[in-house]
């Protein structure tokens, strides 16, 4: 069959007629599609993949081109070799092509016949400083609208580029800001021209800091030579891509310098890894080592698949084996292993609605070795009589014990290696088992998780919930290790599960994923895998939002109490990863900066953000609206006592810092509907700026509810004035300052809260009073022989400046508003400085009580 296949692709592969037809006999031969048909078999995004109608569609192509112009300028040769190219590529398991300019009609149309799809790539002066001149821009532009409208609505066309590769020094010249409006300029003129078709930009890693978020999906051209290199730049990709499909537009390896068998055996590999790692496709450059550029014939570069003269190399029936396989071999695992099983595992509570299509959905997989169980939380509509119809899952009934309880029910009766948990209005990709199981078996990870994406067609309001923050997003450490992901697409060992316990019942509603994620994570490592996607409905209501947002502040203050250290001291969760999706909150004025080594030399260019600064950390928590609606309260007295008007600038800064970050946040928002008024592009951005608004105070609400806020008290407290307290304790046992020190963290922990000094710290421990106060511990020892040792404590109590900063201001405005006869103004000013003054004191006190009770603790264990 390979012999077959090899004579195929030479010269006298295909009969005497086809090599002698004409170019005008050829163009006539394309398939009769009316319009309405052709639309309808449009290559379309769904999430991190393409689709064509229902069937999931994996790139696997070539780069064809652009070859030496012929007498008529045509730089695809003659139509006798583009036929037995294209009839060899279909015979090789080659589904698409690239192009690098655009082609005729009859290269189209004969690639139509093979089945085979076109990324058709237009050209432009994007080596030059193209945006110098208006004019040169504005040519750019009816280039690229010439250039859709020629071949615009024809069936072959998988998708156009709008460019490739503009260099970093291009880039730096006009910068980054300017590069990006023009390439969404030229995507928009593309959608105008051809709105049915899809739009990308071809990027590579001198330029990945390039904010490309409105293309259809994400390309890039990668040469990277070392497996494990390509699988973690994969990984940052995927990152960088969100929730959009990724392609790798370019892979390849140059037989001349490298040989030909080790560019069959990095090419495998290539193209495993890039399925394995969630891409939509891949195309090698390239089909033949012909091709040329600017007019000159390359010849001294082989990257392709054939020679010159259409001979395959290695590298064509290695390329075919890796296609064959995509996205995954039958068993891809050792002959000693196998798929491993998998429980998914759905827990719902009144989920009717949605539970049918995620039962339907789950079913479709063609993993080789799963179950699907059922529990039913003591549900009060139809989900056990939906779930019963189905006669594949093993349905559990149980009375209402909550989320943490069920999804304990269901991995009691799983029998799997690997609990797939996914949520009852979610419902997972065709190959979302697959993707974990792979994972699993590539890693010693406990639990894995993938991303979670609203499905299109819920409606407005559900896109601007979508785009609003409080939604289930994963925090990753790395772009392979997570923190935390979403329990509504959460994997994990089965084992490893029953090792934590299970998840904890306390948490009923939410706040589940992340106690198990923090736990999990005490015995091993979370990971992330980018193509395990399930879709994931959001709120379709404003009233169900605010109750969402409440329970999360619920659970939230539920964590705090289970998990202090993972809390400051304002009562809010430091992740020690970043947070990625949708609906994170943007500060304003604060740039990332490029890193772009010296004289722009750095071959992998990155963005890199800031964190937010003090004053847009203090905006983003939801106890910031309390203090303006106490500087708007203060305001409003100002109508009785003048001076209190002095206040109003500062209730209109405080009011304007989170509507700015909203109103920033919400221009980063995507409606999948695509608004196409100006009025409704303008509703929907209102309602999501709003939600920026809202989600904060639902939070608040559902934190104070449970007494998380910042004046809470999590100790007994015994009324210690704070003052400089220092301690002796005689030691008989010999142990080290570290041990010492670890003993008295150990006191603290079960009482409060301590955190240790840094490097450069002259202290060693900081007890939490609260969000007003702390104690700080230091050892000193020392040693009087035999093992018998002399400890010295230092307490200090330690005063939040910017709460002191308060009560002196407050205290000033009282003085100022005594001195105005503002008699009202004075005493609220006198009222608030003394609260304010008390808050330091007791915080500060808390932390000197828990400290001293700390170090009886460690004196009365030493004896």
């Amino acid at each position: 069959m390979a012999q077959q296949r090899a004579k195929g692709c030479g010269a006298g592969g295909l009969k005497h007629r086809m090599a002698t037809a004409t170019r005008d006999q050829l163009s006539t031969q394309i398939l009769d599609l009316p319009r309405g048909r052709q639309s309808k078999e449009r290559t379309r995004v769904a999430g991190k993949f393409l689709f064509s109608g229902s069937q999931k569609l994996y790139l696997q192509g070539v780069t064809y081109g652009p070859f030496q112009p012929d007498e008529h300028g045509c730089q695809y040769g003659n139509p006798a070799t583009v036929e037995r190219d294209f009839a060899c590529m279909a015979g090789h398991g080659i589904n698409a092509i690239r192009t690098y300019t655009v082609p005729p009609v009859w290269v189209l149309d004969a690639a139509w016949r093979h089945g085979l799809r076109v990324m058709l790539g237009i050209p432009w002066e994007q080596h030059i400083a193209f945006l110098e001149n208006s004019k040169t821009a504005e040519a750019i532009e009816m280039r690229v609208r010439n250039a859709v409208r020629s071949v615009a609505g024809h069936p072959a066309v998988l998708c156009y580029t709008i460019g490739n590769e503009i260099p970093a020094s291009i880039v730096r010249w006009h910068g980054q800001k300017k590069i990006e409006r023009f390439l969404r300029r030229l995507y928009l003129a593309s959608k105008e021209e051809d709105p049915t078709t899809l739009v990308t930009y071809v990027n590579f890693p001198t330029t990945e800091y390039l904010d490309l978020d409105f293309l259809d999906f994400f390309s890039f051209n990668v040469y990277l030579e070392r497996q494990d290199r390509l699988e973690a730049y994969l990984a940052r990709l995927q990152t960088l891509a969100g929730n959009r499909p990724l392609l790798l537009a370019e892979v390849g390896l140059d037989s001349r310098r490298n040989g030909m068998d080790n560019q069959a055996a990095a090419l495998a590999w290539q193209i495993r890894t890039v399925f394995s790692s969630g891409c939509c496709g891949a195309f090698v450059f390239a089909w033949t080592d012909e091709w040329s550029r600017g007019g000159f014939e390359i010849d001294d570069w082989d990257f392709g698949l054939t020679t010159r003269d259409r001979r395959p190399k290695p590298a064509l029936h290695a390329v075919e084996n890796a296609y064959r396989d995509a996205p995954f071999p039958t068993n891809p695992f050792p002959a000693s292993e196998a798929w491993p099983s998998m429980s998914v595992v759905i827990c719902s509570y009144n989920g009717e609605r949605t539970i049918r299509q995620t039962i339907s959905e789950v079913l479709k997989s063609d993993y080789p070795s799963f179950e699907v169980i059922v529990v039913d939380d003591g549900s009060k509509d139809r989900t056990p009589e939906i779930a019963a119809s189905f006669p594949e899952v093993r349905l559990i009934s149980i009375t209402n014990s909550g989320l943490s309880a069920a999804r304990n029910i269901g991995m009691k009766a799983a029998s799997g290696e690997i609990v797939a948990y996914i949520d009852d209005d979610a419902y997972p990709d065709p190959h979302w088992l697959h993707y974990l199981a792979s994972a699993f078996q590539r890693t010693s990870h406990v639990a894995i998780g993938g991303p979670n994406i609203p499905p299109p067609g819920d409606g407005p309001v559900a896109e601007c919930v979508a785009n609003a923050p409080g939604g289930p997003i994963h925090v990753l450490l790395t772009h392979e290790i997570a923190e935390h992901i979403p329990g509504c697409n959460f994997a994990v060992r089965r084992e490893a599960l029953e090792e934590i316990g299970g998840f904890d019942p306390i948490f009923r509603t939410a706040g589940d994923d992340v106690d198990a994620c923090w736990r999990l994570r005490q015995i091993g490592m979370i990971g992330f895998a980018p193509a395990a996607m399930v879709w994931h409905h959001r709120r379709n209501s404003l009233q169900a939002y605010w109750k969402q947002q409440k329970g999360y502040g619920r659970a939230e203050a539920l964590l705090e109490k289970k998990w202090p250290r993972k809390y400051n001291a304002a009562g809010h969760l430091s992740w020690q990863g970043r947070v990625y999706g949708p609906g994170v909150l943007r500060h304003v004025g604060r740039r990332g900066r490029v890193y772009q080594g010296a004289w722009g030399s750095a071959p992998f260019q990155s963005l890199y953000e800031p964190g937010p600064g003090l004053i847009q950390s203090l905006v983003q928590m939801p106890e910031w609206y309390l203090v303006v609606l106490v500087l708007g309260a203060v305001s409003a007295l100002g109508m009785l006592s003048r001076p209190l008007l002095a206040v109003a600038p500062l209730f209109a800064a405080a009011l304007a810092l989170p509507l700015a970050q909203a109103l920033a946040s919400a221009r980063r928002a995507e409606f999948p509907s695509k608004p196409r008024t100006p009025l409704a592009r303008l509703r929907a951005f209102a309602l999501t700026g709003m939600l920026f608004v809202v989600q904060p105070i639902a939070r608040l609400w559902g934190r104070t509810e449970f007494g998380l806020t910042p004046l809470r008290r999590r100790m007994p407290w015994r009324c210690i004035a704070p003052r400089v307290q220092k301690r002796e304790m005689w030691s008989e046992q010999w142990r080290s300052a570290q041990e010492w020190l670890a003993l008295f963290e150990s006191a603290v922990s079960r009482r409060g809260f301590a955190r240790r000094g840094g490097d450069f710290d002259n202290w060693d421990l900081e007890v939490r009073g609260g969000l007003a106060g702390n104690a700080r511990v230091c050892l000193g020892l020392e040693e009087h022989g035999a093992g018998k040792q002399l400890l010295r404590w230092g307490i200090r109590p330690i005063m939040s400046w910017w709460v002191a900063l308060s009560a002196v201001l407050l205290l000033s405005l009282s003085i100022v508003a005594a001195r105005a006869d503002g008699v009202a103004a004075a005493l609220i000013g006198a009222a608030s400085a003394l609260a304010f003054a008390f808050w330091i004191y007791r915080d500060c006190s808390l932390a000197s009580s828990a400290a001293l009770d700390a170090l009886a603790a460690v004196e009365e264990n030493s004896r």
